[in-house]
């Protein structure tokens, strides 16, 4: 597989990469999102509702406007440059089609070194192994850019599909938590899993 990951800006920080960070690989490229994402961004969320609901927190009601999207990418950039998340939108490469997303949250320096691994996909493009490879990349760039120690992630017990791609990514199975999180309007038990970075 051929990565790249290219910082456009010039030289980088490993705890605070520029906003114009980019990861590719051999079908995706991934990127922070630009104010011109928007409409991209709200046809697929919008298209892949029924999909995604089961495995995400509540959808606010107005989750799906513009506005909503603006003050989501605003944090997205103040949590990036402030080096406690990193998010990115995954891209084809040969369309230039926003097909998902994969984060990197509550990244924590000092005696942890470690960050929350998040994921979401259209319908469309699951089970291809895209997800696979832009995750990779995140894990990649956590790793090596980052220099964090630890990835975390979580799933529901019944997604089978995010467990073989976390034991793809190289995670193992920590444990096991109930009413870790509040999925889909309620607290539900997850399977916790995590990968440490090989010295």
């Amino acid at each position: 597989m051929h990565r790249i990951l290219s910082f456009l800006s010039g030289k980088s920080n490993s705890f605070k990469p520029p906003l114009d960070v980019r990861l590719a690989d051999q079908n995706v490229v991934l990127r922070l999102a630009t104010v011109g994402d928007a409409r991209a961004w709200l046809d697929i969320r919008e298209l892949n509702r029924d999909f995604l609901v089961p495995w995400e927190p509540t959808w606010p009601a107005n989750c799906l406007t513009e506005s909503y999207f603006r003050r989501m990418l605003r944090r997205q950039q103040r949590e990036w440059r402030r080096g406690k998340a990193y998010a990115f939108y995954v891209f084809l490469q040969k369309t230039n089609s926003l097909i998902g997303g994969v984060n990197l949250n509550d990244v924590q320096r000092g005696a942890g070194q470690k960050a929350t691994l998040g994921y979401w996909i259209g319908q469309a493009y699951a089970r291809q192994g895209l997800m696979t490879e832009a995750a990779g990349l995140v894990c990649d760039f956590a790793f090596g850019k980052l220099k964090l120690h630890r990835l975390e992630a979580s799933c529901l017990p019944h997604n089978e599909a995010s467990m073989r791609l976390l034991q793809r990514l190289g995670f193992e199975e920590e444990g096991f938590a109930k009413d870790y999180l509040q999925v889909n309007g309620r607290w539900q038990d997850h399977v916790l899993w995590g990968r440490r970075q090989k010295l």
